[in-house]
């Protein structure tokens, strides 16, 4: 389905040194994986002995009961395509390493043995096991046996660490994802100390990220021994960075947790991170398995606003990150041109104000005069006194010089010169506005030895919403890589300032409208998201089509859920085929836009992080969605 997989860490109810009754757990949660669609579950450490069993694991009774369990396991999964990783002892060559058994359809795929054995204060392994690092080729009775072993199904390749190996300096993860694994399952025994699970969250966490991939790791629970230490049984799930499941830990009973990984997104970002890219590609013996259960329904929150922190601490991180940017940006602009004056158009709307505050920002962070920032106000023919006292209360309160200049009349004028009909409202009536503006600024500029900045936002620039040469260029985009959704929650940030708090509110409340055709009894009449669509549902198909290369047909999936409750199948398809559209015919504007500070990991600037041809053919996108 998309390239999304269901994936489980189960983590059983254990009973030491009693093989029998661990896999019988072990076959049950199992069952309830399969049941549950997934491909892929692990266990703990040493699942079918229980970790803590000591120097039982140097008696001959414990390997042979727990041979004779996995024979039971065998028998009873013959019809279950699930993969399970489960912990067991091997015995090889006359040594016993701690390992994990790969499984499916009642056969052995693979034995993968732990590379890092703790051997400090609570955890003494090298008393009864040795380290695999040197065991590659190998087989146990036909059975491939090493740590260079890689399992595959479809577009999933996974590798397997133990415990300790993802603490070390250099995990073997590293290897396996620079040479393909997408997924690193940790069959794991972690006992519970002050501040440990936060600090193994942030592991796995951050080794997802670092891998590019997906990460398992389910640690035992309870019933181990608390002789010496207690086990919580902690389990996560975890993809590129972000927990999506974790387990309830100290749970008396066996317990499973499931996610949906989406392992195409992984592979196409690892497609557009060049570091990825340039790691060392080592041998491994990569091993095919069966079939596994397919997803019938995605069971995954996709989130609406993919560029905006649902977190308020986050927000506020956020917000404060962005326009440090953007203000530390202008500094360095504007003193390396020895240019004292920032000149801005402001028209009481959402790009406007964040562009006017930022500026605002770097003046106060340099101790510069705020008055040299010229603020100018351009009543056009759509200019509602809504949004004109907007601005003008705004410049006011920041102390910047406000200027006012009406548009209409250099507009009619211009209008007779080409020959256009005052009437006609076509695209021509609108441009001609939007040129007048842009070229006052430039003009007032020059004049005042000042720097022109730009408004436009990220997603206006990916939709083409501007005027060729009129608000599309600038001195310094300084919003260029903001979209417009996240942009009302950087100026909310602002709110903290109670002098502006309620102008803000006011600006926040406007609809999002250039003001270039006529009003009606002073209401706004031209609303930018009736013409190109939601910005919410734009910023959703920019996400996704630039972050990893996504279909129009995963788009549209994904934006069906993440969309459900407010928008139709047939809206968003229709506003999705506008935005491809409209994508592709607008990058000639892209290709000689001005500079501007990127800010998230998504820039359409054609010196930095998109280049393509302004005449490139859309059909094939298109056509992936009919």
């Amino acid at each position: 389905m998309y390239g999304f997989y269901r994936v489980a860490t189960a983590v059983n109810k254990s009973t030491i040194a009693n093989p029998d009754k661990n896999a019988k757990e072990i076959v049950s949660l199992l069952k309830e994986a399969y049941s549950k669609e997934v491909s892929i579950v692990v266990f703990p450490e040493l699942t079918l002995t229980s970790y803590t069993a000591s120097d039982l694991f140097l008696n001959q009774m414990l390997l042979q009961a727990q041979n004779s369990s996995i024979k039971f396991i065998l028998e009873k999964s013959k019809d279950i395509s699930t993969i399970a990783i489960i912990g067991v002892i091997t015995l090889y060559s006359n040594r016993l390493y701690n390992s994990a058994m790969v499984i499916q359809n009642g056969k052995i795929l693979g034995i993968v043995p732990k590379i890092y054995l703790p051997n400090r204060k609570e955890f003494y392994e090298k008393r009864q096991f040795n380290s695999g690092r040197d065991i590659r080729d190998s087989y146990i009775e036909n059975i491939p046996f090493g740590i260079d072993l890689l399992f595959k199904y479809q577009d999933i390749l996974f590798g397997v660490e133990i415990c300790e190996d993802l603490w070390a300096i250099t995990p073997p993860s590293n290897s396996m994802a620079s040479s393909g694994a997408n997924l690193i399952v940790n069959l794991s025994a972690s006992n519970e100390l002050i501040g440990k699970a936060e600090y193994r969250r942030e592991l796995v966490k951050t080794q997802s990220a670092r891998c590019m991939g997906a990460y398992l790791y389910s640690s035992s629970g309870v019933g181990e021994s608390t002789t010496d230490t207690v086990f919580g049984g902690h389990s996560i799930i975890a993809e590129y960075g972000s927990i999506l499941a974790e387990g309830e830990r100290f749970s008396m009973e066996s317990s499973l947790i499931t996610a949906d990984i989406d392992i195409e997104r992984l592979n196409w970002l690892r497609v557009n991170e060049s570091s990825y890219t340039d790691s060392n590609i080592e041998p491994f013996r990569v091993i095919d398995t069966n079939s596994t259960p397919k997803i019938s329904k995605l069971d995954r929150y996709i989130n609406p606003n993919p560029f905006v922190p649902s977190i308020y601490q986050d927000k506020q991180m956020r917000c404060r990150e962005i326009t440090d940017i953007q203000a530390h940006g202008l500094i360095k602009r504007m003193s390396v041109a020895k240019i004292k004056r920032a000149v801005i158009g402001v028209s009481g709307g959402l790009d406007s104000t964040l562009a006017l505050l930022s500026t605002h920002k770097a003046f106060n962070i340099m101790g510069w005069d705020s008055r040299d920032i010229i603020a100018i106000t351009m009543a056009g023919f759509g200019t509602t006194s809504q949004t004109k006292n907007s601005a003008i209360e705004l410049c006011k309160s920041l102390g910047v010089t406000l200027r006012e200049i009406d548009i209409r009349d250099i507009s009619l004028k211009e209008f007779d010169l080409i020959g256009h009909d005052r009437d006609d409202l076509s695209v021509t009536y609108e441009n001609v506005q939007a040129r007048a503006r842009t070229s006052i600024l430039m003009n007032v500029a020059n004049r005042e030895n000042g720097l022109v900045i730009g408004t436009g936002d990220l997603s206006e620039i990916a939709l083409g919403w501007s005027t060729y040469n009129g608000d599309h260029m600038s001195a310094y985009a300084l919003n260029s890589g903001v979209p417009k959704t996240l942009i009302k929650y950087v100026i909310e940030y602002y709110k903290s300032n109670k002098k502006i708090s309620h102008i803000i509110d006011n600006i926040l409340n406007t609809p999002i409208s250039p003001e270039l055709l006529p009003h009606k009894d002073n209401k706004i009449t031209q609303k930018t998201e009736d013409i190109i669509g939601s910005y919410r549902l734009n910023d959703f198909f920019l996400y996704h089509f630039i972050k990893y290369g996504a279909k129009p047909s995963k788009i549209l999936f994904l934006a069906e859920i993440a969309f459900r409750d407010e928008f139709s199948s047939q809206e968003i398809k229709k506003w999705l085929k506008s935005f491809i559209w409209r994508f592709f015919t607008q990058q000639f504007k892209r290709s000689c836009m001005p500079d501007g500070p990127k800010v998230g990991t998504i820039s359409l600037s054609p010196r930095a992080d998109w280049k393509m041809p302004s005449d490139a053919d859309m059909e094939v996108w298109l056509e992936n969605l009919i």
